[in-house]
């Protein structure tokens, strides 16, 4: 009597510490992190999304060295390459700040077979106030390189001259400060280095402001839960919406 007891304790506690192994999803996602930032950056979202089932791509390109144009061409290229070889059902993506922006500019031209769903984390989708502030300073120039220096605010820049995009796409802004020197050049609520109003899209189909900044935005625990939300479900989870969420949303 007691060794059968023991024996189902046993065996209850040998399943409570084995891994828990999800069953994949068949889907791929791309993530993309920001500029002067590496894989690592993204690391948080890259294990919560294989926990979850995804296939990932997750790896570093020379955001400071290269065009918007060549980055888009090499760092998509070979996500998409990784993809068709583990023979997705859908391709996904999960960009911080400057990766957005390469997705966008990919899909100008650039046709997806199986694309599925995009969140965009802190994108400067309608430029930055930063690059318009520091644009004339060579030093700013040699440090963000060439993707850096087109991401202006001006009706000329990348982001402003870029055309609406296909696939379901949700945005996460952020609303802390976390470079306080660059928020008093940048009108409104902003996360130090893209603002609230700016971090939208025309078609994007949901719309997020969280309480985090431009730096850490993709290592916050819920803005990670909304990412996998929306590539479930194609939207964010209902909480309760902030001023500014309520604000944006209804302009």
């Amino acid at each position: 009597m007691y060794s059968i007891r023991f024996l189902a304790v046993f065996i209850y506690l040998l399943a409570e510490t084995l891994p828990v192994v999800a069953a994949e999803t068949g889907e791929c996602v791309i993530v993309l992190h920001g500029m002067g930032r590496t894989e690592r950056s993204m690391s948080k979202i890259e294990d919560r999304l294989q926990d979850e089932g995804y296939l990932v791509w997750n790896q570093g390109y020379a955001s400071r060295s290269e065009s918007v144009e060549v980055l888009s061409a090499t760092a998509i290229g070979e996500g998409l390459e990784f993809c068709a070889h583990k023979q997705a059902e859908k391709v996904n993506f999960v960009t911080h700040s400057l990766g957005g922006i390469l997705v966008r500019f990919y899909l100008q031209d650039g046709e997806i077979e199986k694309l599925g769903r995009i969140v965009m984390l802190a994108p400067p989708n309608q430029g930055s106030e930063v690059v318009d502030a520091l644009d004339e300073y060579s030093l700013y120039s040699y440090a963000m390189g060439p993707a850096g220096m087109v991401l202006g605010t001006g009706p000329d820049s990348l982001p402003n001259q870029l055309q609406p995009i296909a696939g379901e796409i949700g945005v996460i802004a952020g609303n802390f400060t976390s470079d306080p020197w660059f928020s008093p050049i940048i009108p409104g609520a902003d996360d130090g280095k893209v603002s609230v109003e700016r971090a939208q899209l025309a078609e994007m189909q949901d719309f997020l402001v969280v309480e985090s900044g431009h730096t850490f935005i993709m290592r916050d625990a819920e803005v990670i839960d909304q990412i996998v939300y929306f590539l479930r479900a194609g939207k964010f989870s209902p909480r309760a919406p902030s001023l500014d969420s309520l604000y944006y949303l209804d302009r």
